[in-house]
């Protein structure tokens, strides 16, 4: 069984201003694929708060994934892939890099996000935008690779043949 981690980041939901649709969404949506949710906060559109969150979860050993929402667009409170950046050692490009190309068939618009995908440790991290519904469709593009990322990020795949 994977253990996740899910972080909205939001200024609004961390002051108890708005109801964290989409964190829940990814809370249940996670819980249905028999995958246990260890660790779910929401914080504000602070860098170093985010920074910081993530680095800990990641180096705590008790996740195997982060899904992050929120924080991914060009506003100027939108820092989530700065403060990502800050703690992967290894970018994933092309997870986004497909999420931005699906979701731009959807939504023009979502070529705008600025969503971050790495590793760190034996630990994979994912921004994902703050928007309920391209939460759900990007996270039907990014469950199918978990299994395999994950295992070979901690050194249990088996050899390519």
């Amino acid at each position: 069984m994977y253990k996740a981690g899910v972080l909205t980041i939001s200024d609004k939901g961390s002051q108890g201003q708005r109801v964290d649709v989409s964190g829940d969404y990814l809370v249940k949506a996670f819980r249905n694929m028999d995958m246990e949710v260890a660790l779910y906060q929401v914080v504000a559109d602070e860098e170093d708060i985010i920074s910081r969150t993530l680095a800990a979860w990641a180096d705590s050993g008790n996740v195997d994934l982060i899904v992050t929402t929120g924080g991914t667009g060009i506003s100027p409170r939108d820092v989530t892939p700065e403060a990502t950046l800050k703690v992967i050692e290894k970018e994933l490009t092309g997870i986004v890099e497909i999420m931005r190309a699906d979701g731009y068939k959807k939504t023009p618009t979502a070529i705008l996000s600025r969503a971050v995908a790495g590793i760190r440790g034996g630990c994979l991290i994912v921004n994902l935008p703050g928007n309920p519904k391209a939460v759900q469709e990007y996270l039907d593009l990014l469950l199918p690779i978990v299994p395999h990322a994950v295992e070979t990020m901690q050194g249990r795949a088996g050899d390519h043949t």
